[in-house]
This record gives C-alpha cells, sequence and structure tokens, in this order.
C-alpha cells in the first residue's frame, strides 16, 4: 500500500527574497517545514538548488517528508529529526539591539535587498542586522517584528525560520562576504507576535572546506527560548 501524496502550488513573492530574484532560504526553510505541521518538533529543510521567486512551484507532501520542485528540479526537501536543537546563549534585547551598530552589513552588504537582513524599508523587510556581542563569541540583533509580516491567526513559522536564517550567516561574514544557505533545522517552541520584540542571538559553530556552520536562537523580554535552529552554509567556489 503506498501513501498518496499532496501538491499544492507555492509561488514565492518577490518580498521574500534574499539574493535578488531567488527565495530567502530561511522563508523557503519555513514553508517547506510547516508542510510537516509543527508541533514543536524539529524539521530539517535541505536546500538543494536556488528557488526562483514569482514562479509557480509544486510543494508536494507524503508521509513524513515535504518536497518542493520546479519541473525535474528538486528545490528543497524537509525531514522531521528527533533532537532538541542547542541554543547560543540569550542576550538582553537592549545589549542585542545596541550590537548591531556593529552589523557587518553596514559596510558592505552582498544581498541588500534580502528580506531579513537587507537594507529594506521598516515594515517591509524584517531588519534583523546581527553585530557582534562585546566579551562573547555571539551576534546579535534586536528584533522588532513588523505588523505587516502577520497572518490573522498571528506570525507564521515561515517568518520565524526566516529571522533564524542569515544571524547564522552574520556570525562568520565579514563585510561584502556572502554564502548560500544549504540546509537549516529548526525548532518552534513558542508563539512570535507582531509588535513584539526579541533578541535574535547567532554564533558560529566551525568551518569545513567551503561550508560554514551555524546556531541561532530567539528569544522573548525574559530570556524564554522562543526557537531555535543549524544552519550550513555553503560559500562560493573560488
Amino acid at each position: 500500500m503506498t501513501t498518496a501524496a499532496l501538491q499544492t502550488v507555492l509561488t514565492v513573492p518577490e518580498r521574500f527574497q534574499g539574493p535578488k530574484g531567488i527565495a530567502n532560504g530561511g522563508w523557503l526553510a519555513g514553508t517547506v517545514a510547516e508542510t510537516l505541521g509543527g508541533n514543536g518538533s524539529a524539521v530539517e529543510v535541505t536546500l538543494h538548488a536556488p528557488t526562483p521567486v514569482e514562479t509557480e512551484l509544486c510543494l508536494e507532501h507524503v508521509a513524513n517528508t515535504a518536497s518542493l520542485r520546479h519541473g525535474d528540479t528538486l528545490l528543497a526537501e524537509a525531514i522531521p529529526v528527533a533532537e532538541e536543537l542547542p541554543a547560543p546563549a540569550f542576550v538582553r534585547f537592549a545589549d542585542a539591539a545596541r550590537a548591531e551598530a556593529g552589523f557587518a552589513g553596514w559596510r558592505g552588504h552582498a544581498f541588500p535587498d534580502c528580506f531579513v537582513c537587507g537594507l529594506r524599508e521598516p515594515g517591509d523587510g524584517l531588519r534583523v542586522f546581527p553585530g557582534p556581542v562585546e566579551g562573547t563569541d555571539l551576534v546579535a540583533a534586536g528584533w522588532r517584528v513588523p505588523f505587516t509580516v502577520a497572518e490573522e491567526d498571528g506570525v507564521p513559522a515561515s517568518i520565524v525560520t526566516a529571522a533564524l536564517d542569515c544571524v547564522t550567516g552574520w556570525a562568520h561574514f565579514a563585510p561584502g562576504e556572502s554564502a548560500l544557505l544549504g540546509r537549516l533545522t529548526v525548532q518552534i517552541h513558542r508563539s512570535v507576535y507582531p509588535g513584539g520584540a526579541y533578541s535574535v542571538v547567532g554564533r558560529a559553530t566551525g568551518r569545513e572546506g567551503r561550508k560554514l556552520f551555524g546556531e541561532s536562537a530567539i528569544y522573548d523580554g525574559d530570556g524564554t527560548l522562543v526557537a531555535a535552529a543549524r544552519a550550513t552554509w555553503i560559500t562560493p567556489r573560488a
């Protein structure tokens, strides 16, 4: 007996791009992961190829796997993983907001139109600008959640996962440096609310050839862990 696949059409709005014309990896990972139902468990999303915006794509859910395709090209796939993700340490919102002054992207940004960390207008992008936290190995930003990302039932998982994404890259990047997200494992513990103020924290956890590894977390004002992620980035070929 085989399990029937549930297929839907997904089009990524241009607003949610990372590099110009390509879907932001965190937003895309959250969208594909959400197909599996959430419930607080961790989901691993592997991004196999850049996903174009404003293009009809096929999102398929069969058993406990979700995949996204453009024609015959596999773009992303998600699977549940049975683990509790570790999180970098809590940084108070005031300290996280203060760290933004050191954001390397102010001095050189490879993807200034990125929905998450790009230099977009308030309310349009998420404006998560992580900078180094003095005396630690962390980067952090104060995330003020715009009401414009909320839906009727609150802030969707795709937005929460997007906020967890770029901070893991900026834990590595110098001004002007870049990479593309290759894999993101995410675990959402609590809801995020529009208008809320949260700390987004990240740290680099290693490097192997062209691969960069990092962890991130979102905390509310009293230090309660809201969500955590583990990322693998792929740097450009030399």
